[in-house]
């Protein structure tokens, strides 16, 4: 039976500038580096707390990785003050906080133009 999402991959030209981003801007913490070859490392990073792990994936080893989007959308008890601290780090949105009938939605991105969304319920 399946439980959870362990990783997403999502695919990344610079290892080291994407693990700086979501760890220093996002607040991830890591949790797996382990060396897949030279200056190559399989990266899982995670919120504090959580099951699933985003996965930073170098694109130089994956051929086809201009067609391969992530999808992720990720949780939050508030997008409205997510959206504010984010911001306030440097985090870029292409998509501010909008009210929805299912939920608050806004999509954000990485360094690579990776687009995530991100939601909270309804006030």
């Amino acid at each position: 039976m399946l439980t959870h999402v362990k990783t997403v991959a999502v695919y990344v030209e610079d290892q080291e500038r994407a693990e700086a981003f979501y760890t220093g801007k996002l607040g991830f913490e890591v949790r797996r580096k382990v060396q897949m070859g030279p200056k190559v490392h399989w990266i899982e990073l995670a919120p504090p707390g959580a099951q699933s792990c985003l996965v930073l994936y170098p694109r130089s080893m994956m051929q086809d990785w201009q067609h391969k989007k992530a999808s992720v959308t990720f949780a939050c008890a508030d997008a409205e003050a997510t959206y504010r601290d984010l911001s306030e780090r440097g985090v870029k949105f292409s998509l501010t906080p909008s009210q929805m009938p299912w939920g608050v939605f806004a999509t954000f991105m990485d360094p690579d133009g990776n687009e995530f969304l991100m939601t909270s319920p309804n006030k």
